[in-house]
């Protein structure tokens, strides 16, 4: 896949579909600049399945990264990367999903995101599903998880300085450039 290389400050916003090759665009970004790299994760293993996926996100990266766990407290985590280090979020998609089925505010926790965002000086890269395109979920929740995405997804996309579509595994540049 072809990548650009990527400022050493500022927001890239990586979108994409499941398997669409965005974590691994992401990830590609972010080595393109000097260390540290900061990884931070949001999954949480809830069951085999999914402690796979990790596994295997895991096994993919190369030696050199930072990786912190955040499945909640995303905010905490950008304010305390090392001063000087390149942040790498995977994903908005399962920490919104968290977010709202646990005893959380949801549009604190954004707005508490954006500001974190907004005080960063280095490059961080956010990952995210555009669930937008699919078909309409069939429950309320469903339905409702979709719309909360969607928002989300367009706020972190008003602060991004480029947001790139990935799509079978090529970049799409919705804002900015290479």
């Amino acid at each position: 896949m072809p990548a650009a290389g990527l400022e050493a400050e500022g927001v890239t916003f990586i979108l994409g579909g499941a398997r669409s090759g965005k974590s691994r665009l992401a990830e590609s970004l972010v080595a393109s600049l000097p260390r540290p790299w900061v990884y931070v994760a949001t999954a949480e293993a809830h069951d085999d399945e999914m402690a796979a996926r990790i596994a295997e996100h895991q096994a993919h990266r190369e030696a050199g990264w930072q990786t912190v766990e955040a499945p909640h407290d995303l905010h905490d985590a950008l304010r305390a990367a090392p001063k000087g280090a390149v942040v790498l979020v995977d994903c908005l998609t399962l920490w919104l999903s968290n977010i709202m089925h646990g005893p959380y505010d949801v549009d604190r926790a954004v707005a508490r995101l954006e500001e974190a965002l907004h005080a960063r000086e280095n490059a961080t890269v956010l990952v995210s599903n555009e669930v937008g395109l699919g078909l309409v979920p069939e429950t309320p929740l469903g339905r409702t998880f979709r719309d909360a995405q969607g928002r989300l997804n367009q706020r972190i996309a008003a602060i991004a300085s480029r947001v790139i579509l990935v799509v079978a595994g090529q970049p799409l540049f919705v804002k900015g450039s290479r």
